[in-house]
């Protein structure tokens, strides 16, 4: 079983915590966090962008990132939504073996 973080930005707390819910009810991910109040700039159609955002992460195992990669993009309010799944190396087994038994 491989674990895998996935980073996922928000424009509010409350369509983080809606996402969050999602995923973790439908057992996508174990577990998600939300920390809000990140700033973020970036490019977005020819300027720079200075916004507030929530940051979500989600615990998963591998094998159900694209499922909750298009239940994400589904549920998100922007246009193009920031998220990267990122592979988890290694970690306390027995939190990694939790994340493969609460998801489906």
């Amino acid at each position: 079983m491989k674990a895998n973080l996935i980073y996922i930005t928000a424009g509010s707390m409350d369509e983080a915590r809606t996402i969050a819910k999602e995923l973790v009810s439908n057992r996508l991910a174990a577990c998600a966090n939300i920390i809000e109040n990140m700033n973020s700039l970036y490019w977005w159609n020819g300027e720079v962008q200075d916004d507030r955002e929530v940051i979500l992460i989600a615990k998963t195992v591998e094998s159900l990132v694209p499922e909750l990669i298009d239940t994400v993009k589904s549920m998100h309010s922007y246009e193009c939504p920031c998220i990267v799944s990122l592979p988890i190396i290694d970690g306390n087994p027995a939190f990694l073996e939790w994340i493969a038994k609460e998801t489906r």
